[in-house]
């Protein structure tokens, strides 16, 4: 069967080539203090509460300490720096 597949050009011509591998996967390195690391995402799809229907969450890589900011989905970047 398999050799059927490489000799079939309509299989060859048709066949998806994944790409090579980037590379080695490498763990992001450690932190050394608080709040030079930190990763921020959207909470968006939320039922609307006192106006607002996002959230903004603010994490620090080093001490895990968290923000959760209410927003709203329609932020602009002016907004979005105001909030930070």
């Amino acid at each position: 069967m398999l050799s059927y597949v490489y000799g079939c050009d309509v299989c060859q011509r048709g066949k998806a080539f994944p790409e090579m591998p980037a590379g080695k996967l490498m763990p992001n390195p450690i932190p050394n203090m608080p709040w030079t690391d930190i990763s921020v995402d959207f909470i968006m799809g939320l039922p609307e509460a006192q106006g607002y229907d996002a959230i903004l969450v603010v994490c620090d890589r080093f001490t895990k300490q968290i923000h959760i900011i209410p927003t709203m989905k329609e932020m602009n970047s002016l907004g979005l720096v105001h909030l930070y």
